[in-house]
């Protein structure tokens, strides 16, 4: 199913990463929801994925190479809210200026470690425009599991505020960015072998059977089937 590897970036945060071809005419990789954005450079294009909601399943051949994009720093990369792009995959001429696209896409095309100029175009982009600067310690709240009434507390916004900030951050709104942040939460424990009662604990669920009914919700599979993946 080729083979993957990540490296962290050289933007804060952002992780770029690999696939390479072999054998991944055949395989299905299935891609779960993160909270993240990327920049993708795939089939020789640019392509823009947006934050997920749920898993999908991509079976695509050929190699990869992207930069992602961790929650609330994709917006101020490509310029617009994340919540245009949820559950989305576009070109990125259908976001930035065509001729623009065309000369980072000879670049990249052109580039021995096409990772390093897509972590050039996002620090490019990123000296002209800020993040939210909420966004991360949102992020990095929901990531400890904060209830979101508290986090709305600490960072001094209403509710209705931090949704609105959310949703244009992240994609969604804090309550479903919480969920798919614990179930990365819930998978990195069960892979590194704990038992998946503990599991429930550790990441915050109500029970075991709480847990596996996320699970099956955003992953669209069972937490046994991503642990065998």
């Amino acid at each position: 199913m080729g083979t993957y590897r990540e490296r962290a970036s050289t933007v804060g945060g952002a992780v770029v990463w690999h696939r390479s071809a072999e054998g991944a005419e055949t395989a299905d990789t299935r891609v779960l929801p993160d909270g993240c954005m990327d920049l993708i450079w795939m089939h020789g294009a640019l392509v823009v994925a947006g934050p997920d909601t749920v898993a999908h399943v991509a079976r695509a051949p050929g190699a990869f190479t992207g930069i992602r994009f961790p929650p609330g720093l994709g917006p101020a990369v490509l310029g617009l809210p994340a919540v245009e792009l949820r559950d989305r995959r576009v070109p990125l001429a259908d976001v930035w200026d065509a001729r623009e696209v065309r000369v980072w896409t000879g670049r990249v095309a052109e580039a021995e470690a096409p990772g390093r100029v897509l972590e050039h175009i996002a620090a490019l982009r990123l000296r002209e425009t800020a993040p939210d600067p909420v966004a991360r310690a949102v992020a990095a709240g929901l990531a400890r599991g904060e209830r979101v009434a508290g986090l709305a507390d600490r960072v001094g916004l209403s509710g209705r505020q931090l949704h609105r900030r959310s949703v244009a951050a992240f994609g969604y709104g804090p309550k479903t960015l919480g969920r798919v942040l614990r179930l990365g939460r819930a998978l990195e424990l069960a892979r590194g072998g704990e038992p998946f009662a503990d599991v429930a604990v550790r990441a915050g669920y109500a029970d075991q059977a709480h847990l596996a009914r996320e699970v099956r919700s955003l992953a669209g599979v069972p937490l046994t089937a991503l642990v065998r993946g």
